[in-house]
Formats: C-alpha cells, structure tokens, sequence
C-alpha cells in the first residue's frame, strides 16, 4: 500500500526577500534522510520519535503537500512525484492543530462545505457528510454547531473531513494532542475501526508509547530524521516498546538532529 525508498527532504534558505522570514534557516536542514518503509493495506503503522525527528516532514512529504528532496515513493500503487494527483486522491490527512473548520455552522453543513469543494453534488455532499459523520460517532451531534463541540468532537470532526473522499489511505499526525483521557479513547476507537472494517491503511504519528502500543501493528522509530528501528508491537508490548524507544534516543547524538520546529 505504501513503500518509500531513500525517502528525503532538505528544507533550504529560500532567496531574498522570502528568506527574511527564516532568519533562523541559515544552513540546509536535513529533515529527512534514507526513509525506507513498507506499510501493508489496512495496516495501523505508528511512527514515534522526538520532537525534530521528521514525523510531520514525512507525513507532508506522502501527502504531496512538501516534495522530497532525494528516493521515491508509492501511496497506494501511485507513484509520489510522478502522479501526485492520483496520491492525493487515495490520502486523507488530519492532525492535532486542526483549524479548518467554521465554528458558527453545524458539523455536518462544514463536511457538506467541503464536500462541495470536491466536485459533489448538494444531495450527494449530504449523503457523504451524513456517512462520514457515522464513521467518526458523530451523527447524533450534525446539527450542533461546531463552537459547542468540545476538543475531542472537534478532533473527531477533522478525521471526518479527512474521510470525504473515501481515501484509502489516512495519515494522522498526532490526532489526540491536547485531548482529556476520555477524548484520546474515542478517537482511537475511531481509528480502530476504520483500518478494521473500513480497510483504511493509517500512518499515526505520536508521542504517546501507550496509543502506538495500542492500535499499531508496527512501528518505526525516526531519530534526526531516519529511521533507527521498525518493531512488531505485538512482540513487545507497550513495556518493551518504551524499553527500546528509549535505547534508541540514548545512543543518539543530539548535535545531529534537525532545527527545532521541523518535527
């Protein structure tokens, strides 16, 4: 379902006048370097590394929203630089920082805003809104407006929206950050789901041994940008998981990792 070869990215200086705005860019930054992957079709595959270590790099980077900068990848049999527009169609991307919704109308008029903006008919954009929501346990909640949703539902309503087109693929970048205990659980059940019955193939970024633990198969450690370890979760448990998560991070020479900021 997605295999990368020597994926990397390198963020430059960009020319003046543009580059007044990163002053703090002064040298090449290797953000990402020699990532070789391969997730199988619904798989829940986690990715766990510091703040720095190219998860968000790498998440963008399969989104086609940041080119690589060196190797090659398949999302879903496309291939990542030469049909982009096919990689975009089967992905579907959400994050923690989620801003996009208009907090004045309800969830489900937001999902048929964007629905809409993807080529769906009004009747058509109903019917999808009305699915996803379904999919993300907030149908009973389509008529609220979205100010009211508390951060959890918020966070539920983005992974709807990330669910429109009906993407094989689903690239979630830390989808319970600033969540309560009672907000996480709900939205990992969500995800669950949508890789057992739904057939979606995740890619999770996180912070949290316990959630990767939880709902992944496998997962990669990135550190400075590469991969030091893929690990079956099953075989650890969430013990051993942290065990070998933080041997990883001691041999680690902190001068190596990339500017703060690009994680």
């Amino acid at each position: 379902m997605i295999e990368t070869w020597g994926l990397g990215k390198t963020f430059h200086r960009p020319p003046w006048p543009f580059s007044m705005a990163f002053r703090r860019l002064q040298q090449p930054v290797r953000a990402l370097h020699g990532v070789t992957l391969k997730v199988e079709r619904g798989e829940v595959f986690g990715f766990l590394g510091p703040n720095g270590a190219g998860k968000t790099t790498l998440l963008k980077v399969l989104a086609t929203i940041l080119l690589p900068s060196e190797g090659r990848a398949l999302v879903a049999g496309a291939d990542l630089l030469k049909e982009p527009g096919k990689v975009r169609a089967a992905v579907g991307l959400a994050t923690g920082e989620e801003r996009g919704a208009y907090w004045r109308i309800s969830g489900r008029e937001n999902l048929e805003f964007f629905a809409g903006l993807l080529g769906l008919s009004p009747r058509a954009a109903r019917q999808r809104a009305d699915a996803t929501l379904e999919l993300v346990d907030l149908l009973p909640n389509a008529r609220e407006l979205v100010g009211r949703y508390s951060t959890g539902m918020r966070q539920r309503l983005a992974l709807a929206r990330a669910l429109l087109a009906d993407p094989s693929v689903l690239l979630l970048d830390e989808p319970t950050r600033s969540l309560d205990v009672l907000g996480a659980e709900r939205v990992l059940a969500v995800i669950e789901r949508l890789a057992r019955e739904e057939g979606k193939t995740v890619l999770l970024a996180t912070h949290a041994l316990g959630e990767a633990a939880r709902v992944c198969r496998r997962v990669a450690i990135l550190i400075g940008g590469s991969v030091a370890e893929v690990l079956a979760v099953h075989a650890l448990g969430e013990k051993g998981l942290d065990a070998r998560y933080r041997a990883a991070l001691e041999v680690v020479d902190d001068a190596a990792l990339p500017a703060v900021g690009l994680s």
